[in-house]
């Protein structure tokens, strides 16, 4: 196993058993559930948006650890950012783990490049990208529940 490779699993394995930015947030508002049927994974997002900007992201649940470090990550790195940021950064993501390392855009999604692996594992996918598509329900006043399936 290459060193770059043991060094994103290290990564992905501190954030699933360490996960920063989690617990429910008392002033968020948005707030939104996912599940993931396959996996089990189970989240919710809790988002204050003020000034066009993210200004606090967390969330709480449980799940398997591309699940969790996938939340972990994505909490850290939309913090300051606007609606539109976060909508290019989901494109970019979700490219990322479907089809694989490309140097653009790990360089462009910096420390969300650690699960590029994912694509390797066509089934992990949804696990990444739950609280991704449970963000985004939320900040649409989506009221269908959020389910990978």
């Amino acid at each position: 196993m290459s060193a770059l490779r043991e060094l994103y699993q290290e990564v992905i394995v501190d954030h699933s058993k360490h996960p920063r930015n989690y617990g429910s947030l008392k002033d968020a508002n948005y707030k939104k559930e996912g599940y993931n049927p396959l996996c089990g994974d189970k989240l919710t997002v809790y988002i204050l948006e003020d000034q066009g900007a993210i200004q606090n992201l967390q969330f709480e649940g449980s799940g398997c650890a591309i699940s969790m470090a996938s939340a972990s990550l994505m909490t850290e790195v939309l913090k300051g950012k606007t609606r539109e940021e976060i909508a290019e950064l989901f494109h970019d993501f979700h490219q990322l783990i479907t089809q694989g390392h490309e140097a653009a855009l790990e360089e462009k999604l910096g420390k969300l490049s650690v699960l590029a692996g994912v694509s390797e594992f066509p089934a992990r996918v949804k696990c990444a990208t739950l609280a991704w598509h449970t963000l985004k329900a939320a900040l649409a006043g989506d009221h269908q529940n959020v389910s990978t399936e």
